[in-house]
C-alpha cells in the first residue's frame, strides 16, 4: 500500500495543539496535503470515524532482549508488543549480550529490524564497552553506525570523569546521553522502596536518595559542561523538584517517567508481588502524586515504557531474587489514557509525551506530529473502548506485568508504519 487516506479521525496535533475532525493523506510513507476534492487513484481509504488519529507513538526506552536473551524477547516479539500498544518507534537499550558498545552489534540489531519490517526500530548505543562503566565506547562509531542517543541503562555509571567526558563526546556527536541516575552502593541489596512497607514485610529496601543524589550529580555535570542530559524513569518528589530547578536554571535537560510510577505505589508489593519489583521501585503515594504534578507541568517530558521482560520461571521466586522490571508496551497507552479520563492529561499532552516529544529528543527528524511533509506514522485508537487485559493478549514472549486482569478504556486498532496499515488490536 503506497497511498492511503484516514477518514473523519479525530486528528490531534501536539504542535498545533488541536483536536480537530479531519482527513489525512498519506503517500509513500509522508503525510501530504490533501483536498476532498481531489481524485487520487489507486488510493486505500480508512473510515476511522469516532476514532482519536494520534501521531504515532515513540517508546524510547525499551528492552528488546535480542542478542542473548532471546528467551526473553526478541525483535520480533517486541516489535509484535509495540504494535498491539499503539508504538510505530521503539528504541532498544544496550544492555544485551553482547551489550550494543559497537558497530558491529548495532549494525546487526538495524538490520535484523529491518529484515522484520513491521514497525520502526532505533538503537541507544552504550556509554562504556561491555556496560562496565571502566572506559567510553567507540561513540563515534556508534553515531555512525545509527544510534540515536548513548546509555548504560540499567548500569548506573558510578564514576564521575567517565559520565563527564561521554557528555562532552556525546556533546560533539549531537547525542543525547540516558542517564540511569543511581548510587549502587545506596541501593545496596534492596528490594523494594526503602519504608514503611519494606519494614513490614522484612526486606531491605532502596531508599529514594540513591535517585536523587545520583540525579543531583548528573544535572550538576551537564549544567558544568552545557551538555545535554536526559534522565530515565523519574521515580521520586526530590528527583522531580531537582529538575524542576535545573530547567529553571536553563539546564539542557529532558527526563521521563513510566505509567507505573505515575499509578502504582509501594503498597502493591503487600503481597510479595514479584511482577511488582522494578529499579526504580514503586515509591510512595507521595511521590505518584509528585510525577502526575510534574507530568502536567512539563518538568517530565516524555512518558516510556521501560518495557523489561523476564520469564515467568525467573520471577517465580522470592522477593530478594526476582529479578528487577516488568513489561510495559501493551499498558502504557492505556495508563496514560487514564490520567485523561481523570481529566489530568489532554490529548494533546497524551501526543507530546508520547510522540512529539521523544522525536525531538532523539532527532528522529520529521516525526511526532500530524504535518505536511512528516513521516506517515500514525496510531488510530477507539479512547471509549472498555477492554481487560489478560494475560492471553499479552504479545511479549514473557508475562510480567503488575497489571494482568487490570480494566481498561481505550484500546489502539491501528498503526501506520512507512504507508503500511496493521491491524493493533
Amino acid at each position: 500500500m503506497q497511498k492511503i487516506i484516514i477518514k473523519n479521525g479525530i486528528v490531534v496535533d501536539p504542535i498545533t495543539k488541536t483536536e480537530i475532525k479531519r482527513d489525512i493523506y498519506i503517500e509513500n510513507g509522508v503525510m501530504k496535503d490533501f483536498s476532498c476534492k481531489k481524485t487520487i487513484e489507486d488510493v486505500e481509504t480508512l473510515d476511522v470515524n469516532g476514532l482519536v488519529v494520534l501521531p504515532g507513538l515513540i517508546d524510547m526506552h525499551v528492552h528488546l532482549r535480542e542478542p542473548g536473551f532471546e528467551y526473553k524477547e526478541n525483535i520480533k516479539s517486541g516489535m509484535e508488543a509495540a504494535i498491539a500498544g499503539g508504538f510505530t518507534s521503539i528504541c532498544c537499550m544496550p544492555n544485551t549480550n553482547p551489550p550494543n558498545d559497537s558497530k558491529s552489534v548495532n549494525s546487526f540489531l538495524l538490520n535484523r529490524a529491518k529484515s522484520i519490517n513491521l514497525i520502526n526500530l532505533f538503537t541507544v548505543g552504550a556509554i562504556s564497552k561491555d556496560l562496565n562503566g571502566s572506559s567510553l565506547s567507540n561513540i563515534g562509531e556508534l553515531k555512525e553506525s545509527g544510534a540515536v542517543a548513548i546509555s548504560d541503562d540499567g548500569n548506573p555509571v558510578d564514576d564521575s570523569s567517565l559520565m563527564a567526558r561521554a557528555l562532552l563526546y556525546a556533546k560533539t556527536f549531537d547525542l543525547p546521553v540516558i542517564s540511569h541516575s543511581e548510587d549502587i552502593k545506596l541501593r545496596g541489596k534492596g528490594v523494594m522502596n526503602e519504608g514503611v512497607v519494606s519494614q513490614r514485610l522484612g526486606v531491605v529496601g532502596i531508599p529514594a536518595i540513591a535517585e536523587e543524589i545520583a540525579v543531583a550529580r548528573d544535572v550538576a555535570l551537564a549544567k558544568y559542561y552545557d551538555a545535554r542530559l536526559h534522565i530515565a524513569h523519574v521515580s521520586t518528589k526530590g528527583s522531580v523538584n531537582i529538575i524542576r530547578q535545573a530547567k529553571k536554571e536553563g539546564v539542557s535537560l529532558t527526563c521521563e517517567t513510566c505509567p507505573h510510577y505515575f499509578t502504582l505505589s509501594e503498597d502493591s508489593l503487600l503481597n510479595y508481588n514479584t511482577n511488582a519489583k522494578m529499579n526504580p521501585p514503586l515509591r510512595t503515594k507521595e511521590d505518584v502524586i509528585a510525577v502526575k504534578e510534574a507530568l502536567l507541568d512539563g518538568t517530565i517530558d516524555v512518558i516510556a515504557s521501560d518495557h523489561a521482560p523476564h520469564t515467568e520461571d525467573e520471577k517465580d521466586t522470592t522477593l530478594n531474587d526476582a529479578p528487577f522490571g516488568i513489561i510495559g508496551l501493551q499498558t502504557s497507552l492505556p495508563l496514560t489514557l487514564k490520567l485523561y479520563n481523570e481529566k489530568k492529561l489532554t490529548l494533546t499532552d497524551v501526543a507530546r509525551l508520547m510522540s512529539l516529544n521523544p522525536a525531538k529528543i532523539l532527532n528522529l527528524g520529521n516525526r511526532g506530529a500530524i504535518k505536511n511533509g512528516f513521516a506517515g506514522d500514525i496510531t488510530i485508537v477507539d479512547i471509549n473502548k472498555k477492554w481487560t487485559f489478560t494475560k492471553d493478549k499479552i504479545k511479549s514472549l514473557s508475562k510480567n506485568s503488575p497489571f494482568i486482569n487490570m480494566d481498561f478504556v481505550g484500546l489502539p486498532l491501528y498503526v501506520i508504519v512507512n504507508a503500511n496499515l496493521i491491524n493493533a488490536n
